[in-house]
């Protein structure tokens, strides 16, 4: 069974936790609101799906800028 590590908040568990943030807030907001929230959960699916197939992510661009370290970082 693989667990991730949870000592640190490095960049890819900050980027996990927005992600189910935005969905489940997006699931809740379509069931109390309007079903167009939606539309924010196929976002953030389509954003998980381009970072698969890609590696880019945008969220993560933004993140390392703001200061966040990455849990596995190339020395150079």
């Amino acid at each position: 069974m693989y667990i991730a590590k949870t000592d640190t908040w490095y960049l890819e568990r900050i980027i996990w936790l927005i992600a189910g943030i935005f969905s489940l807030s997006s699931a809740i907001l379509a069931w109390l609101h309007s079903p167009y929230w939606l539309i924010l959960t196929a976002f953030v699916g389509f954003n998980l799906i381009v970072f698969a197939l890609t590696g880019f992510c945008g969220m993560a661009n933004i993140l390392y800028k703001l200061g966040a370290k990455p849990r596995l970082q190339k020395d150079n």
